[in-house]
């Protein structure tokens, strides 16, 4: 297997967390679109929002997206990498999509936990928890429309990725 994984989910869902540990067990690459494009812009992601608005924002993040797609690699998307349709479909013709589902409340509890994980700026002004609340009920028909696999985000990092282990395990079979 050499496929392109794509880890979607909303912020705190775990998706560089469990995409590194799922890299590491299949021998792949590992990249995370919002990391690359800091990198890349010499910026944080809010400096990018600050100077450049959403919009900008969103069309740096398609081109990174499209940069970093690679064979045998997993790539973390941003939360709102599924906003746009372009990538929707990129996402799923050039490999699997996997969505890391989980409650806004754990969403909300992993920010919390975590801050400076959550280097984004807030989307709607509102406490953590409604935010994720708000943002998940505005995505989740997107994130389920992009996913091959939606996966349970709840557990631990090592039993999500065995779970999807599990999963391209039985595709591979097919």
């Amino acid at each position: 297997m050499t496929q392109t994984l794509f880890m979607v989910g909303a912020r705190g869902a775990g998706k560089t967390t469990v995409g590194s540990a799922l890299a590491l067990a299949l021998g792949y690459q590992f990249v995370d679109t919002d990391l690359f494009m800091q990198q890349a812009a010499q910026m944080s992601v809010a400096e990018m929002v600050e100077r450049e608005g959403w919009l900008g924002f969103r069309r740096r993040e398609s081109i990174a997206l499209q940069t970093v797609t690679k064979p045998s690699t997993i790539i973390a998307t941003g939360g709102g990498a599924i906003l746009a349709e372009e990538n929707r479909q990129f996402m799923r013709r050039q490999g699997t999509v996997i969505y890391l589902r989980s409650p806004a409340s754990v969403l909300a509890q992993r920010l919390e936990e975590y801050p400076e994980d959550a280097q984004r700026p807030t989307l709607t002004g509102r406490p953590i928890a409604e935010e994720m609340r708000e943002v998940l009920a505005a995505r989740e028909a997107l994130y389920q429309e992009t996913a091959h696999h939606v996966m349970d985000g709840t557990g631990n990092p090592q039993q999500v990725v065995a779970q999807i282990l599990a999963v391209l395990q039985r595709e591979t079979v097919k």
